[in-house]
């Protein structure tokens, strides 16, 4: 590295660093652009004290101003919840069966609803509410506990087949496996598949009429039609929840199905339920 040394041509020194003869200047940077840095640092420092900037274990720092996204958000929830507070209080009471005559409390039931179900039950229905494996379409009118608006409400509140509330619906099928033989549950498979016009063993037909009859028809009908008071599938339709092939129906068989929904009244409100009841009623499932 030579010697930075006064270049007549341009007035300016150089760095001392030179690259195949090339010597490098010694630019200084442009005033203005100096000047906008250091306005920057100091207003970056300005900021970090006066708003929430730096993280801590837990938390960030406050700032002296106290500002707080969170505390602005929950200031508008407030304001929205303040407007609406009639009409909450007019859904929380009204008999869900006359809701609809009400075009302005439905319109907002609707609405409300909406924001409940993509919060709350779109995980496991879909954000269509067409449901996937294991987890039903609310959109057909295959419904295992009744589709009418009160009995979805009904489920939403207290759900299904868990152990926090009481009221819960309640099902449960057994594990034929324990009981029968490989042979017999194949059986039962082919009546179940021709039940609803699937291709099917027709030689195991008869067998399988005969441990239907025997074992499945107190909860899902002589027809194997269903339930709704036990949340019992109609075995006749093209709705299959797990699905309908032979692996699966043998495994539904052999080992039973056990789906659990949480009770939400512990964590919505009753106009918050009535709401995503008139939501999921209208989606077009509903009956």
């Amino acid at each position: 590295m030579d010697e930075p040394r006064y270049d007549e041509a341009t007035k300016t020194y150089t760095t001392g660093h030179s690259y195949d003869g090339i010597e490098e200047l010694n630019t200084p940077l442009p005033r203005w652009w100096l000047w906008s840095l250091y306005a920057t640092i100091v207003w970056a420092v300005i900021y970090s004290i006066a708003y929430p900037a730096w993280p801590l274990v837990s938390t960030a720092t406050a700032g002296f101003l106290g500002y707080s996204t969170r505390a602005e958000v929950a200031a508008e929830i407030a304001r929205v919840e303040e407007a609406n507070s009639e009409l909450n209080t007019q859904l929380a009471a009204i008999e869900l069966t006359t809701l609809k005559d009400n075009e302005t409390l439905h319109q907002f039931a609707v609405s409300a609803g909406a924001s409940v179900f993509a919060n709350n039950c779109s995980q496991c229905h879909g954000s269509g509410a067409a449901g996937a494996v294991g987890y039903p379409n609310l959109l057909d009118d295959d419904w295992l506990w009744g589709g009418d608006i009160e009995a979805i409400a009904l489920t939403v509140r207290h759900g299904i087949r868990n152990e926090q509330d009481e009221d819960a619906r309640y099902s449960e099928m057994p594990a034929f496996g324990e009981q029968l033989e490989k042979d017999e549950i194949a059986a039962l498979v082919a009546y179940v598949q021709s039940l609803s016009g699937l291709d099917h063993d027709t030689a195991l037909i008869e067998q399988g009429a005969e441990l239907f009859a025997d074992n499945c028809t107190a909860c899902h009908g002589d027809e194997g039609m269903g339930d709704r008071d036990q949340g019992a599938p109609n075995l006749t339709d093209s709705v299959w929840l797990y699905g309908s092939s032979d692996e699966v129906l043998t495994e539904t068989i052999a080992n039973s199905r056990f789906g659990v929904m949480p009770p939400w009244s512990p964590r919505l409100s009753d106009a918050q339920v009535n709401a995503v009841a008139a939501y999921v009623h209208q989606k077009g499932g509903g009956e």
